[in-house]
This record gives structure tokens, sequence and C-alpha cells, in this order.
């Protein structure tokens, strides 16, 4: 084999370490909801690329207000769904969009993109 060759066969093992990497093996941070004093749990939750915070913590049977600030024009990023809830909603470029929540379950509620490329999760705790 040539050098170009390697060369080539080394740069696509690179890309999938780090495709990997990227997706599944990368820390994530657990975002704890700040509780206001009406007793609501309140997350800013930055949509660019992803969703970072992508893990968030809150507790069970409390109002939940979750606003995504989408800071892009992507595709993907144009719609958030809460499969397990039946929520789906369109987030405007530039905009914060505001949903409301109320879980009832401890357990875990996983947030997607329209594609199921940008992924998140709700970790609700008693």
């Amino acid at each position: 084999m040539s050098m170009m060759e390697w060369m080539v066969i080394i740069g696509g093992i690179a890309a999938i370490i780090w495709i990997n990497w990227y997706f599944f093996l990368a820390r994530q941070v657990v975002s704890n909801a700040a509780i206001a004093l009406e007793g609501i749990q309140e997350v800013a939750i930055v949509v660019e690329g992803g969703y970072h915070p992508a893990l968030v913590s809150v507790k069970r049977g409390k109002l939940v207000r979750l606003v995504f600030d989408r800071r892009e024009r992507s595709g993907c990023s144009e719609e958030i769904l809460f499969p397990d809830l039946g929520v789906r909603k369109f987030l405007p470029p530039f905009r914060k969009t505001t949903i409301e929540l109320t879980p009832t379950e401890t357990g875990d509620l996983e947030f997607t993109c329209g594609m199921s490329m940008l992924r998140g999760r709700l970790i609700v705790q008693d």
C-alpha cells in the first residue's frame, strides 16, 4: 500500500473514534434545576450543535419549566420531542421557547430533535 492509502485509513479510523467519543463517551454535565419561590423548577437549555446541558435533574411532582434557547439555524434542531410524553414543539431559530411539564414518575425522560440525532434526558428523582 502507498503512503496515501495508509493516511486515508488512519484518517478514517480517527474520524470513527472521534464520532463515537463525541456522541457516546463525552462527559455530559448534569444540571440541577433551580427551584423558584413558587416551587417551579426552571432550566435554561442552549440548543447549538446539541443540548447544553443535555442531562437535567428535576424533582418528581413539581412543575418543570424548560427554556430552550436555540442559537442556530440547523434543520436538525428545529423541533424538540419528548416521545414518552407525546410532546412535540417547533423551536424558532435565535429565540427562546418554553415547555412546561410536571413529571409524575421517577426515572429518565428522553428528549430529542426531530431526527433523533440530538439527545438529552430529564432525570426525575424524588
